[in-house]
């Protein structure tokens, strides 16, 4: 049994490159794969491993500097959720492009998963998805705001363009994890917008605390590892990845003319060129070989 644990904490790091080789060389020495990045203004990710290796990792990142109050949800599963282990060196654990937004001098209000439904069904509250589109059209809040985002970097524009829209309207956001929510209250308190409240812990919070029955959620959530998706209790849910463009797909999408195992699917049989669909054909060939020999290879999660 797996487990895992998808993590973030805002602090500054003087020198996050100082603090990577020692991260990488534990995580490697404990079993752990996943993804970790780190910038100055923090660590974000996901990883996965035997529990023990997963508290040493935990242990060492709390004992980083601004990181003793580190909060992280996990989950398990019966099959490896990464096939390596990665730290990458970023500009921001998570991207806005807003060099003003600073999620350590305020946020907005932190709303508790058994509270979340009474907010979002009050007349004066708008309800806004963070998330990319992607991610949205898997499984949402019932009522919530599509920005329809390719990505988070987007949403400062897609606010300038619609805040007209929430004129005296109270605010409330979420997002997977809690993240990207961290940023966008911090943005628009920075907009002026004075009632802007997010889901405290996100979607998989919710998921995790809230009985299915008493739920307002429709759907999966999607997860940045093998899992794809997971629904009500953390459970894992039916999709599969498209490692084309790297979107959720469910089992029956692969019986569609567009469908070719890590080549395409019907999202972006469209998006990409001939040479693309080539390269990725060796990539697929390459991941097929070692997988008959038992090895990893570097194209796999």
């Amino acid at each position: 049994m797996y487990t895992i644990a998808a993590l973030y904490h805002f602090s500054r790091f003087v020198d996050p490159a100082a603090l990577k080789p020692a991260l990488l060389d534990l995580c490697r020495s404990q079993g752990v794969k996943g993804t970790l990045l780190l910038a100055g203004e923090g660590i974000n990710g996901t990883i996965a491993g035997p529990r023990a290796g997963i508290n040493a990792v935990l242990a060492h990142i709390r004992a980083l500097p601004g990181c003793s109050d580190l909060e992280w949800k996990e989950a398990t599963s019966d099959h490896p959720p990464f096939g390596k282990m990665k730290v990458r060196l970023k500009k921001e654990i998570v991207t806005m492009g807003q060099p003003d937004v600073d999620p350590k001098a305020r946020v907005g209000h932190y709303v508790e998963p058994g509270d979340w439904n009474d907010l979002i069904r009050s007349d004066d509250v708008v309800v806004i998805d963070t998330r990319n589109d992607y991610e949205v059209a898997i499984g949402t809040f019932e009522g919530a705001i599509d920005p329809k985002t390719d990505s988070f970097r987007e949403f400062p524009d897609w606010w300038a363009a619609n805040k007209d829209r929430f004129h005296n309207k109270r605010v409330a956001m979420f997002c997977t994890g809690g993240i990207r929510c961290e940023k966008s209250t911090n943005y628009l308190l920075g907009q002026g917008v004075e009632d802007v409240f997010h889901l405290k812990g996100g979607i998989l919070r919710y998921l995790e605390e809230v009985p299915q029955e008493q739920s307002s959620w429709d759907g999966e959530c999607f997860v940045f590892d093998n899992r794809v998706s997971v629904g009500h209790g953390l459970v894992e849910g039916p999709h599969e990845l498209c490692h084309g463009c790297r979107r959720p797909i469910l089992p029956e999408d692969r019986s569609r003319p567009a469908y070719e195992a890590g080549v395409s699917c019907h999202q972006c049989i469209d998006e990409t060129s001939e040479a693309d669909k080539t390269r990725f054909r060796e990539r697929q060939k390459q991941i097929a070989l070692a997988r008959a020999r038992g090895e990893e290879h570097l194209g796999q999660a």
